[in-house]
């Protein structure tokens, strides 16, 4: 009479494993994971995870990474998509096409790059804006970036 079986919903939560890929570990093809990642060889594919990626010096992707925060030190090419925080140490040369809900870069950084920032409500709906009032009632704001960043002493 009470038995209906009511459904529970699948959400992907961070998990607590470590994946690494070693310095000299060339890899073709998909990755997904629920844990994090430190990346030090060669990824010619797709990385998806729910957690944080770490891009190692030596570290090199090509092709697309969606994780929730990434830390970069070495290079990546391709689409990257991060819903928090990307951060892009001084080693980091990164060329493709970048969606981000925050950008911390250090100087010396290297970004070659299409970059939307998206806020928390547009997070889920990633899209084009071609309308200045879109950017301006902070939807999203989209610019284009080919700098380097300078260290200066003084």
């Amino acid at each position: 009479m009470f038995s209906e079986k009511k459904e529970k919903k699948k959400t992907i939560e961070p998990g607590s494993a470590q994946n690494r890929i070693n310095e000299g570990t060339k890899l073709k093809g998909d990755i997904s994971s629920t844990g994090f990642f430190r990346i030090d060889g060669f990824v010619e594919g797709n990385v998806k995870t729910p957690a944080k990626v770490v891009l190692g010096k030596l570290g090199v992707i090509q092709g697309t990474l969606t994780c929730e925060s990434a830390d970069i030190e070495g290079k990546f090419e391709g689409n990257l998509q991060v819903s928090g925080t990307l951060t892009l140490r001084s080693t980091a040369i990164i060329e493709g096409d970048v969606i981000v809900g925050k950008l911390a870069v250090e100087p010396g950084a290297t970004m070659n790059a299409t970059c939307t920032m998206q806020n928390e409500k547009s997070a889920g709906k990633i899209k084009n804006t071609s309308s200045p009032n879109e950017a301006k009632n902070g939807q999203q704001n989209r610019a284009n970036v080919n700098a380097r960043a300078h260290n200066t002493v003084g």
